[in-house]
């Protein structure tokens, strides 16, 4: 699977349901050349105009299962919520 395939598929947490969104981007080891999250853009702050404030980022062993067209991620959403360094 490439990361290109991840970026269209949806992160849902089995936790609650709740939708989180599209995979935006992953981060990696450099030592090993594993990937070890999977990042996912926060809710927007004013309707979509002022940009975002929080990413969720979501470790590898987090995920549970990767199908078709969704990610399937069991994790504490207070946990996983990092502010944006953009």
């Amino acid at each position: 699977m490439r990361i290109c395939d991840l970026k269209e598929k949806e992160v849902i947490n089995i936790c609650d349901g709740e939708r989180l969104g599209y995979v935006e981007d992953v981060e990696f080891d450099l030592c090993t050349g594993r990937v070890t999250h999977i990042i996912i853009p926060g809710p927007c702050k004013f309707f979509g105009v002022l940009g975002r404030e929080e990413e969720y980022i979501i470790e590898i062993c987090q995920i549970c299962k990767i199908g078709c067209d969704l990610i399937l991620v069991d994790v504490n959403l207070e946990k996983v919520r990092k502010k944006c360094s953009c």
